[in-house]
């Protein structure tokens, strides 16, 4: 499954890059990257407790947000209910999603390359 996303970050990176070159933008790697312990420790003593930083970060203000973070994922974290299935980790993003909307930043979840690229395009054109 990281492997998928990890595609789906490229994707979505590489679109990024060609359609807008003047945007800058920051996509976390550190989910697909195999740490050694030594590493993993010294990640983890520089990182804030519990927080979960979103895949995909877009430093570009909108008139109502201040950036735009976004979770990359392959199939949707959301039950058929809209409740987020029951795992440590998707609660965990859950609620850095809710920390950074409660800041002011547009945060979210987005399934697949399709709505991904219509998340962002919504953000850069403010059609919330």
């Amino acid at each position: 499954m990281k492997h998928e996303e990890f595609k789906l970050q490229q994707q979505v990176c590489k679109y990024l890059n060609l359609k807008h070159p003047h945007i800058l933008f920051y996509s976390d790697t550190i989910a697909s990257v195999k740490l050694t312990e030594f590493q993993a420790y010294r990640n983890k003593t520089i990182q804030k407790e519990g927080f979960k930083l979103p895949d995909l970060i877009i430093f570009y203000p909108s008139k109502e947000y201040k950036a735009l973070f976004i979770e990359l994922k392959i199939k949707s974290p959301f039950k058929k209910n809209g409740e987020i299935y029951k795992d440590e980790h998707l609660e965990g993003q859950q609620r850095s999603i809710n920390d950074l909307s409660n800041l002011g930043y547009y945060a979210t979840f987005s399934v697949g390359y399709e709505q991904t690229i219509q998340i962002i395009e919504d953000y850069l054109n403010e059609n919330l």
